[in-house]
């Protein structure tokens, strides 16, 4: 198996376009922000001080979250090849089980998820240290690396189950388009999700981004957040956190922990829905068109 994962990890790293492209949704929303966003809703919470240091940390942990999305399922593209051109068949031949041949897949994506999280969070970082002289604090790191294996599991899983009966590489790419596009508004990065109409909101809280996002928004605003407001009553606070998805309203306000076992529960549900289904998709995905 560690000879499957080692040669997944070198064939994605081989094709420099492909890394390229798995990160396009994420540069979309960076750009975006820069470009059209940030403007707007720097003028939305003009009275709150230092805006844009508030802001940068939230565009990091929504942009962090789409990374997650579209880095795993691009790194899941392998098995869709594999798929058809019949390397998986092959593989299925061999002594590894079929469900060793998934696992390799898995491992492989949160592994790359993990990755292309940090570097982009290094990138964003310093960027926005450069333009608008915000700090770089170390000392949420951990709690940073923490956060991105978790979301690099909780997507692999889902992106996993996504492909499971995709058998071509252009079905792929109609899907990798449609989940690029959808996953910057699911993270709440084109609009904030205490700003979308009630049912939009709840389409919204049955996917894991909103989730995903509220946990890196959180670490990563922290500190911002108690300096912008110390000033201001708690309720203020309370709203700005509800409104712009640094805590979910969902029968009540989340926290960070509950944020944590949510995703849990999604990653549990859709590895047994994984499961249930491995055996008919191995007949399925082995078999010759």
């Amino acid at each position: 198996m560690n000879g499957l994962i080692y040669r997944n990890l070198k064939m994605y790293f081989n094709d420099k376009s492909g890394i390229f492209f798995s990160l396009m949704g994420a540069m979309i929303s960076f750009v975006l922000y820069l470009a059209f966003l940030s403007q707007n809703m720097i003028s939305s919470w003009s009275k709150v001080p230092d805006t844009k240091l508030l802001l940068d940390p939230w565009l990091i942990g929504g942009t962090l979250t789409i990374t997650a999305i579209t880095t795993t399922l691009s790194s899941l593209s392998l098995m869709v090849k594999d798929r058809e051109s019949k390397v998986l068949a092959d593989l299925n031949l061999t002594d590894i089980s079929y469900l060793g041949i998934q696992f390799s897949y898995l491992i492989t994506s949160v592994i790359i998820g993990v990755i292309m999280q940090l570097i982009m969070y290094f990138v964003m970082s310093i960027y926005f240290m450069i333009v608008d002289n915000s700090t770089f604090n170390l000392s949420i790191l951990p709690q940073i690396v923490g956060i991105s294996v978790l979301s690099s599991f909780t997507w692999t899983l889902f992106n996993l189950l996504l492909l499971s009966f995709v058998k071509k590489v252009d079905t792929l790419g109609k899907i990798s388009t449609i989940i690029g596009t959808a996953s910057g508004f699911f993270a709440g990065v084109y609009m904030p999700i205490g700003t979308l109409p009630t049912t939009m909101q709840r389409l919204m809280k049955f996917t894991p981004a909103p989730y995903n996002a509220a946990m890196y928004r959180s670490a990563l605003m922290n500190s911002q957040l108690n300096k912008s407001f110390k000033d201001s009553p708690a309720l203020t606070l309370s709203e700005f956190k509800k409104i712009m998805g640094i805590n979910i309203n969902l029968h009540g306000t989340l926290t960070f922990q509950q944020d944590i076992m949510i995703l849990i529960v999604f990653m549990a549900i859709i590895g047994m829905c994984i499961f249930l289904i491995s055996g008919i998709s191995r007949r399925l995905v082995t078999s010759k068109v």
